[in-house]
């Protein structure tokens, strides 16, 4: 897979709600009701983590979900990683 330059990532990142590019990574965090719902929607991110075979970077502490993509063995951010960020929009709901 190849990495996008950063015109491509800035352009895609347009039409990604609640994303941010910075040290060469995708970068997003989610605020949830309580920790029960943060883990509910780790899991079920997982699923689709799982069904990509691409995996974040991602911490949790207590409510709140921290998130990292970047495909490693491209050296940067690659479609892959858009794939996987607009599924977990959809996952977590993310609205306009």
């Amino acid at each position: 897979m190849k990495k996008l330059t950063d015109f491509e990532i800035k352009r895609k990142l347009e039409s990604l709600q609640d994303w941010d590019f910075y040290e060469n990574a995708l970068h997003t965090d989610f605020e949830f009701d309580n920790f029960k719902d943060c883990m509910s929607a780790m899991n079920r991110i997982a699923f689709e983590c799982e069904a990509l075979n691409h995996h974040p970077e991602w911490t949790n502490v207590y409510n709140t979900l921290d998130i990292t993509l970047t495909t490693h063995a491209a050296g940067g951010v690659t479609e892959l990683d858009f794939k996987l960020a607009t599924a977990i929009n959809k996952i977590v709901e993310v609205e306009d």
